[in-house]
């Protein structure tokens, strides 16, 4: 259970930092990455279940993929509710 869960954390943090740096060119820090791609993780999976494809399926590379796409689009949503433009 708790190497899951670091599993999980890790996978957070890739997912999040990657998804920092396509629409930011930049990490935004070790603990909002890690918070951006696990609630990327659950946009994701929402995103890619609504259209009817398969979101979230494991500690996998699909699921890490659906993550960093999660991630994209919450710091795009982010980025025009504040104003400030995706790249620096």
């Amino acid at each position: 259970m708790l190497m899951s869960i670091a599993c999980w954390i890790v996978l957070g943090l890739v997912a999040g930092f990657v998804g920092n740096k396509v629409v930011n060119g930049r990490g935004e820090g070790i603990v909002l990455d890690i918070v951006l791609g696990i609630v990327g993780a659950l946009v994701g999976g929402w995103i890619f279940n609504a259209v009817g494809s398969t979101g979230m399926t494991g500690f996998n590379a699909w699921s890490f993929f659906v993550a960093i796409i999660g991630s994209v689009v919450l710091l795009v949503i982010a980025h025009a509710l504040q104003g400030r433009p995706s790249r620096t």
